[in-house]
């Protein structure tokens, strides 16, 4: 039943997709011939780019959905983070690997600090956590935009806004892992799978994961069984910013090597939608991560061969999105009405045999 919810998702996605494209006109199977391709090697390590910096930002917003915290502000909080990061490792005065560790750690303070204004609104005012997380996501695009004016690196002939590139024993060449491809996978892949063991470790097998889920089922409960929710709050929002911290660790070390104006964007939004897929599940949200970075890779070559817009895509994941949301709760009822289904025929076969057994001699 677990396995029906996403697949009935990608069934539900790829019928009203083909639906629009009927309707506009627009080649159907030359579409979806392109978009199933199977990747060149290239585009394989895109591919696992891609889903590992998804992976990350799916894993900090899934820490808040677990304790039924809408942490819609991970796209400010690893901004804000991988700024503070690039402008200190840009500085060089640690040697190599030492300055990539400490540069990650200033990347999660930096999260966890920003994220901990929106706990603090919630505990201390009672202002809604996706109120809060939206207006910041506003005020740190504003604040970075204007921090970075006056920390730029201009070369001279360049319009370029960047920090200081990171010195060359800080930047990570990658692995080479599938043959054939003249690029690298990101050498903090292995970031994501710490992040995502972590995750599955804290929240499945500690008190403190106990606690955190408990929180977000019934406050009621969990305030009954000792936990003190305006602490769990503040803490699970401030551990949701530390890891949103991490997402742009494989992009600045791995390729970009600076901040800038044209530093990815939209990561933020893209690991809610992976994170539902995943139904905040460590293994789930790896599936939906890869899921989403096939589609965005594969997009590349719609315009060039199907001779439709990439954008296309955002309709897909758009629509996989509300599907999933709609077949998670239409399997959960569906599961509900077979375990009350089960129940009752277990009562009623006790019930029948009960008389039998009353009847029997000693």
């Amino acid at each position: 039943m677990s396995l029906a919810a996403p697949v009935l998702a990608l069934v539900v996605a790829f019928v009203v997709t083909s639906l629009v494209l009927v309707a506009v006109g627009d080649p159907v199977g030359e579409v979806w011939k392109t978009i199933l391709a199977v990747p060149k090697p290239r585009q394989g390590v895109n591919i696992i780019n891609a889903a590992s910096v998804f992976y990350i930002s799916a894993i900090a917003v899934a820490v808040g959905f677990r304790m039924n915290l809408f942490n819609i502000g991970v796209d400010g909080q690893y901004r804000v983070a991988v700024f503070a990061a690039a402008v200190f490792a840009g500085q060089g005065w640690l040697p190599g690997w030492l300055n990539i560790i400490v540069s990650i750690l200033i990347a999660m303070v930096a999260g966890g600090l920003w994220a901990s204004i929106a706990a603090y609104l919630k505990v201390k005012r009672g202002v809604s956590e996706v109120i809060s997380t939206i207006m910041l996501n506003a005020i740190a695009t504003g604040v970075v935009s204007w921090l970075l004016l006056k920390v730029a690196d201009r070369k001279e002939g360049s319009n370029s806004i960047e920090t200081k590139t990171i010195p060359d024993s800080s930047q990570l060449e990658g692995f080479k892992l599938i043959p054939g491809a003249t690029n690298r996978v990101y050498t903090l892949l292995i970031l994501a799978v710490l992040v995502g063991l972590l995750y599955w470790f804290v929240l499945g097998k500690t008190r403190f994961g106990f606690d955190l889920r408990a929180t977000g089922r019934s406050e009621t409960a969990a305030v009954a069984s000792g936990v003190k929710v305006p602490r769990m709050v503040v803490t699970a929002m401030i551990a949701s910013g530390a890891l949103a911290g991490l997402v742009g660790m494989p992009l600045l070390f791995g390729q970009d090597h600076n901040y800038g104006t044209t530093f990815q964007s939209g990561l933020g939004f893209a690991g809610i939608g992976i994170a539902l897929l995943g139904r905040n599940n460590a293994v789930g949200i790896a599936f939906g991560a890869l899921l989403w970075a096939f589609l965005d890779v594969q997009s590349n070559a719609l315009q060039i061969q199907a001779g439709v817009a990439q954008e296309l895509v955002n309709i897909i994941q758009g629509v996989i999105l509300f599907a999933v949301v709609i077949a998670y709760e239409l399997i959960r009822r569906a599961d509900k009405r077979i375990e009350q289904s089960r129940v009752a025929s277990e009562l009623a076969a006790q019930r029948r045999a009960a008389p039998a057994t009353e009847g029997a001699p000693a």
